[in-house]
């Protein structure tokens, strides 16, 4: 069973700064490229970023270049996303989401909010 699960988001102050995990198990961690989403408050789901399954090229929502890393250790089955330079508008679940042939799995999600 695919098992997907954040840690790491919590309150913090505009320009701080958070690292999230995603601790995956029940599948070939090192062969699934592997995505952020986030949901904003009242908004729908917005994709934040994405890294190959051998971490050799990633991509990001522009609004967030510059600001947040992802980065994943295969030997530890874990994703990563650095968050820095944090903004009110980053408010939001953030979910990890990787996908196979039969559909998407997803994370329950860990809640970031940015506020002073």
């Amino acid at each position: 069973e695919v098992q997907l699960v954040e840690s790491g988001g919590g309150l913090v102050q505009p320009g701080g700064s958070l690292r999230l995990s995603c601790a995956a198990s029940g599948f070939t961690f090192n062969s699934f490229a592997m995505s952020w989403v986030r949901q904003a408050p009242g908004k729908g789901l917005e994709w934040v970023s994405a890294i190959a399954s051998d971490g050799g090229s990633t991509r990001y929502l522009d609004s967030v270049k510059g600001r947040f890393t992802i980065s994943r250790d295969n030997a530890k089955n874990t994703l990563y996303l650095q968050l820095n330079s944090l903004k009110p508008e980053d408010t939001a679940v953030y979910y990890c989401v990787t996908t196979d042939e039969t559909g998407a799995y997803w994370g329950q999600g860990t809640r970031v909010t940015v506020s002073s």
